[in-house]
């Protein structure tokens, strides 16, 4: 069974290149793309990998065993399918691909294999990690417990979603866009251009606390609404989000006229001071 997880853990990083990854079958599977990518400094990865293919007659013939469609956070942002396969069948692969990465990259795979059996046998050890990769990346601590506090209600909502028959993916983004629009006013696509966000950015690793804890709220009542009216089908968890959002709107608009200024500003986090900071703390990240 196939586990939805924060973002943040979906992306691993082999030295300061991105890999990305999915819970699958009780075990990690890995964007064959992005190995390859890592690999070979390839300008196609996806060119490279016909290539290689068509050398490699055996792993030709075995591809469609190999790996898996799977759907990961694509460039643009989006879910997609993507071919994506095992520890195992990623070692099949790095054996087509002549490179002198090849040998520490099978010792970080199997680390990160390691960390995540781990994670099964101790699911706090999670957020532990998690919680330190924060660190590593220069947020504070108060920051941090929020950023922790807000994967909880976020998960509790998406838990009531999936149970009342919404569909991780376009539903959970439908509906968390309805969340958005009651509390800023702007869907989250609207919301990263505002703050001149790429289309990878988490937006929430970007948010201020105050942006954030609205955020928060506007998930929280929404589950609590969903609970109340026992809500099930797309259409009613869509009206609640809408008034779930509603709720941290009118919260936010009572802050901001006692404040006299927009909560919702393009400074994103860990700008300015903080980025040399959150480098160093990085490069520490990497090395270990």
């Amino acid at each position: 069974m196939e586990k939805d997880i924060n973002n943040e853990q979906n992306m691993a990083l082999f030295e300061s290149d991105p890999v990305r990854r999915t819970w699958h079958k009780d075990q990690w599977y890995f964007s064959v793309v992005d190995v390859v990518q890592v690999l070979t400094n390839s300008s196609n990865a996806k060119q490279y990998i016909k290539k290689m293919k068509l050398r490699d007659n055996e792993l030709s013939v075995k591809w469609g065993t190999i790996c898996t469609p799977l759907e990961v956070i694509s460039k643009d942002g989006r879910k997609r399918a993507e071919n994506m396969s095992s520890l195992q069948g990623i070692f099949r692969i790095i054996q087509s691909v002549p490179s002198s990465k090849a040998e520490p990259f099978k010792l970080w795979l199997a680390k990160v294999g390691q960390e995540r059996i781990e994670e099964i046998q101790d699911p706090e050890l999670a957020i532990v990690r998690a919680k330190r990769i924060y660190e590593q990346k220069g947020y504070s601590d108060d920051w941090i417990a929020k950023r922790m506090r807000g994967i909880n209600v976020r998960n509790t909502l998406t838990d009531e979603w999936k149970n009342r028959g919404a569909k991780a993916g376009i539903n959970f983004a439908m509906l968390t866009n309805e969340i958005y629009r009651g509390t800023f006013e702007m869907n989250a696509k609207e919301i990263k251009e505002f703050k001149f966000l790429d289309k990878p950015n988490n937006l929430r690793d970007r948010m201020g606390e105050m942006e954030f804890i609205l955020t928060m709220l506007g998930e929280a009542s929404t589950t609590e609404i969903t609970k109340a009216r026992d809500s099930e089908g797309l259409p009613k968890l869509t009206q609640d989000a809408k008034e779930g959002g509603a709720i941290a709107g009118d919260t936010r608009e009572a802050i901001e006229n006692k404040i006299g200024k927009k909560i919702m500003t393009n400074n994103n986090f860990l700008k300015g001071g903080d980025k040399q900071r959150r480098i160093k703390n990085f490069e520490e990240l990497k090395n270990e």
